[in-house]
């Protein structure tokens, strides 16, 4: 990923700690996290979902992507705080741990109670929040992204080569798992200004899980989706069932489960 390109493209909103909307048949004012402005540019991408060539598992194809347009991204991981606003309206589900802090990223999230605090919000301020997709969510890491790739490939003759690689990746994820959840923007910052990515909170895409076939030559020759299942982002990608709030007690396609599943949005600017 070219990120030195994305970082030149991309302009952080001159906000610090809270923003606070208001308007016509709106809240006094409701609790966003300050935002971060990114401009669209081509990048090298992994990409996501499960991918086969000649029948047997491969890492997915790198590509040429860029954001169709310009959108606003959360800086930091909606807090405990501010989904207790959506859920003291009726909008959204209570927290999985009633009296959590409210400093804290919120977790036990699944994909439709994003979807509702995402109408909420967008209800609420007049501006149209959603769900980052997969692109939108690797250039907002930027430097932060981690490529999910194995960089073996698949032996037919030894399907040990295969396993082998996968055990050791999984292996270092388990190793690597931050499982302390700590209070959004205290986990880390990236080079955009973006806090807290690959921490101990994974969070949800609207990218549906990806099947495809790839040649020789690594070029896409079938693709299609299954939007059942959504890719969660966080220390690596995860496909998760859209109804999963924890993630581990199962609902994980493959590998090592996230350790929780929360959310960050996207504003829209146009």
């Amino acid at each position: 990923m070219h990120f030195a390109e994305l970082l030149v493209a991309s302009t952080t909103v001159a906000v610090a700690g809270i923003l606070h909307l208001a308007g016509p048949d709106r809240a006094p004012s409701v609790d966003i996290p300050a935002l971060v402005r990114l401009e669209p540019a081509p990048f090298q991408h992994r990409l996501d979902g499960d991918w086969q060539r000649k029948g047997l598992p491969v890492d997915a194809p790198m590509a040429t992507v860029a954001m169709p347009a310009p959108v606003e991204v959360m800086a930091t991981q909606v807090s405990n705080r501010q989904w207790n606003a959506c859920v003291e309206a009726g909008a959204c589900a209570p927290l999985v741990q009633p009296g959590a802090r409210p400093d804290l990223p919120v977790v036990g999230v699944n994909w439709y109670d994003a979807q509702a605090y995402a109408a909420w919000l967008s209800d609420r301020t007049g501006a149209t929040w959603r769900l980052p997709t997969d692109v939108e969510w690797a250039h907002a890491a930027a430097e932060l992204f981690r490529d999910d790739a194995l960089g073996v490939e698949s032996d037919p003759t030894n399907p040990a080569v295969l396993w082998l690689a996968e055990y050791a990746a999984e292996s270092a994820r388990s190793r690597e798992l931050d499982r302390e959840i700590r209070p959004v923007g205290q986990l880390n910052v990236n080079s955009l200004g973006i806090h807290d990515i690959g921490g101990a909170v994974w969070e949800w895409t609207s990218t549906c899980l990806r099947q495809g076939e790839i040649d020789d030559q690594g070029a896409i020759l079938r693709e299609s989706e299954s939007c059942g299942i959504y890719i969660a982002e966080g220390l690596h990608r995860a496909a998760i069932v859209d109804f999963v709030r924890d993630p581990k007690s199962g609902g994980c396609s493959v590998g090592v489960p996230p350790a929780n599943l929360g959310l960050r949005l996207v504003r829209e600017t146009g």
